[in-house]
């Protein structure tokens, strides 16, 4: 593959919390398309491997590439990196609840014109959500006006993942979104995710401490010990 498919490259990265041992983390490479399963015990370092990656935090040593672009030294470089290039699924799903459900999905292209860009490709932005809800289970007609604080875990699970696929980001970033949710809406969710993900050439990194989900991605690493 050339270089121009690299879409995750970090080399020789760590991170000290201040007062603690620093965390180092193996090197990746993800190509466009490739999805990566990074699992380990809970304090071994998956949030804040996340948390890298998407430039909210900064590393003590070694570099991180995406899109082939070194992540910028400043905060406010990395921010436009990650609005224009990167969707976040937290776990806690972090959606806005004054806000509904069409609003919410619509939020990174209000923070990068590159997100609304691409969004708008296939005619406008509002038939864009409307896909993307449907892609990920959610019926549009009934689900865009609703404020999110009324919708289900699996709902709002569904709403924070369109959200960060909008605008089709080349990287997407998912900490441990899974967590509670059964054995079979888990399965469900993870599938109609790659499946997304798949049409657009998105690669992603999902975290979880749960191995069972490894069979769903293409490669997995550890943290941790």
């Amino acid at each position: 593959m050339s270089r121009a498919s690299t879409i995750l490259e970090t080399r020789d990265v760590s991170f000290a919390w201040k007062g603690q041992p620093d965390l180092r983390f193996p090197d990746i490479r993800l190509l466009r398309g490739q999805s990566l399963f990074v699992h380990g015990p809970s304090g071994c370092g998956k949030s804040t491997a996340l948390g890298l990656l998407a430039g909210v935090l900064s590393p003590k040593a070694g570099t991180i590439r995406i899109s082939d672009k070194l992540l910028p030294a400043s905060q406010s470089g990395r921010d436009r990196m990650r609005a224009d290039g990167v969707g976040y699924i937290f776990q806690q799903f972090n959606l806005l609840p004054y806000l509904s459900v069409a609003d919410n999905v619509k939020l990174p292209c209000r923070l990068s014109r590159r997100r609304r860009d691409a969004a708008m490709q296939a005619g406008n932005l509002d038939g864009e959500v409307d896909r993307l809800l449907a892609a990920l289970g959610l019926e549009p007609t009934s689900m865009r006006g609703r404020v999110v604080s009324q919708l289900s875990v699996g709902q709002q699970q569904r709403v924070a993942a369109a959200r960060a696929l909008i605008g089709s980001p080349s990287l997407l970033l998912a900490d441990e979104p899974t967590s509670a949710l059964d054995a079979d809406a888990r399965d469900a969710f993870i599938q109609l995710l790659q499946g997304e993900c798949a049409m657009r050439g998105i690669s992603t990194v999902f975290v979880s401490h749960d191995l069972s989900l490894a069979r769903h991605f293409d490669d997995a690493v550890r943290l941790g010990s």
